[in-house]
């Protein structure tokens, strides 16, 4: 049978996509050291193979930070590093002013960050103190079918006061999550989740990240007032938070002038996508929760989305001191327990209104005639638990954010990165100030 002329080219075509399909599956493959090929990993074979040696913080790799939280300890029991996760309910403060009884691990929401090496053999032992059978999936690694954590599918649900053991070798390195896999929607939606941290057992030659950063963004739906969030909300998350704390209540990053970056961003929210800006720098998107990308394929950003169910690293040269904003570009997701149930009063005059309400309201006020902005100075009274409008303390007044919002403060005479070093102070010159009268004469500006 003869080729025609047309079925050459498409054939050669699909040929030529082969091939490159096959490479770009080698060179994610090889990236970022371990020398495992794509097939082998990505099947999750060799499972019940000899474990490496367990890997050593601080000698095989730099220790994750977990802003607003704490990695969870582990021992080495006959070469196996062993973990214990206590899934029970936590009474939980997002920031000053709003407080929910919660649902975590360890006494924390969210979970302890687990942190092990490409190659580790690891057994995570699951306690169940809550009042509801519950289970664990390990989100995004590659392990036995039976150790997936999907309750009723790959395993019994752990009834409460039961324990469950996992145990599995890690055949991948990134950035990936935990979370409960029972009644999902009740129990994410009270904050059953954790990040887990795997490093790679032989990075490249050479290369070294100085400060490496975990952050878990979410959302909730508790109501003004409220004291546990709400799991059967499909919409009006009105709680937004990094590491399960709001702006003013989140940590800052601290760094120092030429560390190289890396912040690992894992989203477990229950229906939005986070826009996560950075000021004053770029960065590149390095890997995603499906492995690493190579450096060829990399690219700038100053904007990273991280979809539902999904984590990204990026990292950056921090070059530029100062106190840096970093947040969800989602507007009303760097606000809190905001809502849509009352009139747009934005430029209602309302001449001598309160005054007169006030005569059978006391400390009536309208609110939002000139936007929000200067709700959180007016410190107007605000139902118990709740915190509408907060804002935080900056150093030239009220920083009129909340919510999945932070600061990144990189500083050129850091002496340690365990304490914060205070608000930035701007070299003369550098700073925007109020212009005086003969410099809009000068320069020709009518204001």
């Amino acid at each position: 049978m003869s080729i025609g002329r047309r079925e050459a080219i498409v054939g050669g075509a699909l040929a030529a996509g082969g091939a490159a399909l096959l490479t770009a599956r080698e060179a994610l493959g090889a990236q970022g050291g371990g020398g495992r090929g794509w097939e082998s990993t990505y099947s999750g074979g060799s499972q019940d193979a000899k474990p490496d040696k367990p890997g050593e913080p601080g000698k095989d790799y730099t220790p994750v930070v977990t802003p607003n939280g704490v990695a969870l300890p582990f021992k080495i029991v006959d070469g196996v590093k062993v973990f214990h996760l206590v899934a029970e309910e936590v009474d939980h403060e997002f920031t000053p002013g709003l407080k929910a009884k919660c649902w975590g691990y360890n006494g924390r929401v969210h979970g302890p960050t687990i942190e092990a090496v490409e190659g580790d053999r690891v057994r995570i032992y699951v306690t169940n103190k809550l009042p509801a059978p519950t289970s664990t999936h390990w989100h995004g690694l590659f392990l036995p079918a039976g150790m997936d954590g999907v309750a009723a599918l790959t395993q019994p649900v752990i009834q409460p006061k039961e324990t469950f053991r996992y145990e599995f070798t890690l055949r991948q390195h990134g950035t990936f999550m935990y979370h409960s896999h029972h009644d999902e929607m009740t129990q994410m939606a009270l904050g059953m989740m954790g990040m887990f941290v795997i490093h790679p057992r032989k990075p490249s030659a050479g290369y070294k990240v100085d400060r490496d950063f975990a952050m878990m963004l979410s959302e909730w739906a508790i109501p003004a007032g409220a004291s546990r969030p709400n799991p059967n909300a499909m919409d009006g998350f009105n709680v937004l938070s990094i590491n399960a704390k709001c702006f003013p209540g989140t940590d800052p990053l601290v760094v120092k002038k030429g560390d190289r970056v890396r912040m690992r961003f894992g989203n477990l929210s229950a229906m939005d996508h986070h826009s996560i800006h950075m000021h004053g720098h770029y960065f590149k998107v390095v890997a995603t929760d499906g492995g690493q990308i190579p450096e060829t394929a990399q690219w700038p950003e100053a904007t990273v989305l991280v979809p539902v169910g999904s984590t990204r690293d990026v990292e950056f040269l921090a070059d530029a001191p100062g106190d840096w904003a970093m947040h969800c570009h989602m507007t009303h997701h760097v606000m809190n327990q905001m809502g849509h149930g009352f009139p747009n009063t934005t430029g209602l005059q309302t001449n001598d209104l309160d005054d007169k309400v006030r005569k059978l309201v006391p400390g009536y006020m309208t609110m939002g005639q000139h936007g929000m902005g200067d709700m959180a100075d007016m410190k107007m009274a605000v139902p118990n638990n709740s915190i509408p409008m907060a804002g935080g303390a900056g150093p030239f007044g009220t920083i009129t954010m909340g919510g999945m919002f932070t600061v990144i403060k990189v500083r050129e005479d850091l002496k340690t990165y365990d304490k914060d070093p205070g608000w930035y102070k701007h070299p003369p010159g550098t700073l925007a100030r109020l212009a005086t009268a003969d410099e809009l004469t000068k320069d020709g500006i009518k204001s």
